[in-house]
């Protein structure tokens, strides 16, 4: 019988110099994860203590089947590829070299771990450490150079404690920083897999080991299997997501070349995960991941035997549909119909879902049934602005989209007006007058506006109206909803009844109930302030006459904001009545509208890379004392109940359990990817929540 296996111990040191070397190489095997910091921090602290941190596999390959390296200029053919253990060797080989590592956003960074010689405690680099004489900041400079951190550390520590440092101190020392150094001797077992050993059978170990205790997605599995049969497929998957997050411009200054295009927008962070759904849907017919996954494998399901040549069709078919998916016409052109539909930016875009359904209905449409791209255009806004109105492809998704793809697939395939047809019976049928008279206005009885599906329909139907600000004659609401417009005193979500007139005057003191979507309206920073805290009845008249509205214009202000006559002397409970039945008027109206009049112009977009931004903004919170220790967050919508703690190393820790160096990474643990962590986090004051881009712009209170 073959040996599959054989067992291996190898020292932290040889590790971390087999990947610096190239002998070691991190392949596209695993799927894209990075650990968190912490639990990088607690990997060191066990390796420290001797205590044992699990087994790594490797997959003993020749030259020819070697992958890139995570090694700075790997000069050597890689000799082992990881099968498990990527995370644990990754984090080992930038901690100890100092070497930048992409993490699971595509964002390039240090991991940086700091000692206590003192506690001898592992902890993530902080500003707060960075300035304490106690630690040493970075464990890649000791290891680096290990004598000489040593007597920095020394020196600094005498200063620190006003006196020089006493033999017994520097026995003390000495023990401990040559247990520090210890740590480069620790021994891993390493699992090797045999060289000879079949592709097929290296991928189904590696998903039977991932798959343990692990939650796995079924594009994770899709995902692994490209990886050893179609690498280079897998690669084009990933480059995609990651290129997603960059301008041309960030791309250019990254890589040191000119790039022309990326698949950057401000929409969506495309995800592996993403890529493999319009992929498989194109290629497969398939919906179903796990269904994909299993036509995939071609194994008979009662002998367990894979059929070879059903392998070989199944992945020629994702051979055939990455590329549409992918193609830079397709995508430019798809993103140009998501702004056709009157939306902005990722904040109008409540399910990424949505948008990623709806680039399947495109390509069909597009490469399948050959639909006049102007026709398509208005086609697509007019089913991604259904699908986000009707939350469609929330919940089952899946069996949604399955839907879709089994009705267009009773299309023969270029019939251009049958698809058209088809679409369209769709839009009727869902959006009828029921829905428009009932669903819309009961669907706004809720609060927070920016993460409520209507009401960003409500903005986009703005937008494709030409609809003015509220009392502003000028500029557009689209104008500044663009992303390229100043953040700072932009465009503010007004309470038309404000909040203090509501709780003091009214009594209303339910925050859900005072923060009703709709009791919104979008205005400028200056207007929000000259309106503050005083009564509808006494500021609308008032700035009415002030900034000349009358006839016609007062007219569209009064129909585009959806405000009631006499609006401003009605009760309540009353207004919002009203109010929600005019917001459903305008949000079918600029339904209607899409594809009437051409649109504006796309604005040459900033290049702003979200996720780094995220965690710049923390740390920039952090770092100008706007942000503390302890501090408690919330996110700005009373609707979430949530546990969120800035700790000692400048992480969000939600629920006492996960740690987050970003401010968007811990949105989006909650599932909000919509806005920025910046809009989302408030911090928790004496006198109320303060959102943390306030705090930013005007300071703690």
């Amino acid at each position: 019988m073959t040996t599959i296996f054989k067992p291996v111990r190898w020292e932290v040191q040889k590790l971390v110099d087999g990947v610096e070397q190239g002998t070691i190489s991190l392949p596209d095997l695993q799927r894209p994860f990075v650990w968190q910091a912490t639990k990088v921090r607690d990997l060191f602290d066990s390796i420290y203590r001797g205590h044992p941190v699990g087994e790594i596999m490797f997959w003993d390959v020749s030259a020819e089947g070697s992958t890139k390296s995570i090694g700075l200029d790997g000069k050597l053919a890689a000799k082992h590829q990881i099968v498990d253990g990527q995370q644990r060797l990754t984090s080992l080989f930038a901690a100890i070299k100092g070497a930048e590592i992409t993490d699971s956003n595509y964002r390039s960074r240090r991991m940086r771990i700091a000692f206590n010689p003192g506690t001898e405690r592992f902890e993530v680099w902080s500003p707060f450490i960075q300035k304490n004489p106690q630690w040493i900041p970075d464990i890649a400079g000791y290891f680096a150079e290990p004598w000489a951190s040593t007597e920095a550390y020394k020196e600094r520590l005498a200063e620190s404690v006003g006196r020089g440092l006493t033999n017994e101190d520097h026995q003390t020392l000495a023990d401990i920083f040559q247990k520090l150094h210890g740590v480069l001797g620790y021994q891993f077992e390493v699992i090797h897999i045999q060289e000879d050993v079949e592709k097929k059978r290296v991928a189904d170990i590696f998903v039977r080991i991932n798959s343990e205790g692990v939650n796995l997605k079924a594009y994770d599995y899709i995902l692994t299997w490209l990886s050893v049969f179609w690498p280079e497929g897998r690669e084009t998957i990933e480059g995609f997501a990651r290129d997603s997050r960059v301008t041309p411009e960030r791309a250019s200054e990254r890589t040191g070349s000119r790039v022309g295009w990326t698949p950057w927008n401000c929409y969506i962070n495309v995800e592996p995960g993403h890529v493999v759904r319009a992929m498989v849907a194109m290629g497969q017919n398939r919906a179903r991941l796990v269904d994909a996954y299993a036509a995939l494998q071609a194994k008979d399901r009662s002998t367990g035997e894979v059929d070879g040549g059903r392998q070989e069709r199944e992945l020629a078919k994702l051979k055939q549909a990455l590329p549409w998916v992918t193609n830079h016409t397709n995508w430019t052109e798809f993103i140009h119909t998501v702004r056709m539909a009157g939306f902005r930016s990722r904040q109008g875009i409540t399910s990424n879902t949505n948008l990623v359904s709806s680039y399947v209905v495109f390509l069909l449409g597009r490469i399948k049934y050959a639909v006049d791209l102007p026709v398509l255009r208005v086609l697509i806004a007019r089913w991604l602005f259904m699908s986000q109105l009707t939350s469609r492809y929330t919940g089952s998704s899946e069996s949604m989209l399955q839907q879709e793809l089994d009705r267009f697939g009773r299309v023969e395939a270029g019939d251009a007006a049958g698809f058209v047809g088809a679409a369209e019976r769709v839009i009727e049928t869902t959006l009828t007058e029921d829905f428009w008279r009932v669903s819309v206005p009961e669907a706004l009885v809720t609060s927070g506006p920016a993460l409520s599906p209507i009401y960003q329909c409500y903005l986009a139907a703005l937008n494709t109206l030409d609809a003015e600000m509220f009392l502003l004659a000028s500029p557009r609401v689209r104008t500044w909803m663009d992303p390229s417009s100043p953040q700072q005193r932009g465009m503010e979500g007004h309470h038309l009844f404000p909040r203090n007139h509501l709780e003091t005057v009214l009594g209303i003191t339910d925050l859900k109930w005072i923060n009703q979507a709709a009791n919104f309206a979008p205005t400028d920073w200056d207007t929000n302030v000259e309106i503050s805290n005083r009564p509808p009845a006494e500021y609308w008249p008032e700035l009415v006459d002030k900034r000349g509205f009358s006839g016609e214009n007062l007219e569209r202000q009064m129909y585009w904001h959806a405000l009631p006559e006499g609006w401003h002397e009605t009760g309540y409970d009353e207004f919002l009545i009203q109010r929600r039945a005019l917001m459903s008027r305008v949000i079918r109206d600029g339904f209607d509208s899409i594809g009437q009049s051409a649109p504006a112009a796309p604005s040459k977009l900033r290049g702003i890379d979200s996720d780094a931004a995220g965690a710049a903004a923390l740390q920039d919170l952090l770092e100008k004392g706007l942000l503390r220790a302890n501090d408690l967050l919330d996110p700005v919508d009373p609707n979430w109940i949530v546990d969120a703690v800035v700790s000692d190393d400048g992480n969000v820790v939600i629920d006492g359990i996960r740690a987050f160096d970003s401010l968007d990474d811990a949105a989006t643990y909650l599932g909000v990817t919509s806005i920025d962590g910046l809009d989302f986090w408030a911090l928790e004051c004496p006198t109320g929540l303060k959102p943390l881009r306030e705090i930013l712009t005007t300071g703690r209170p």
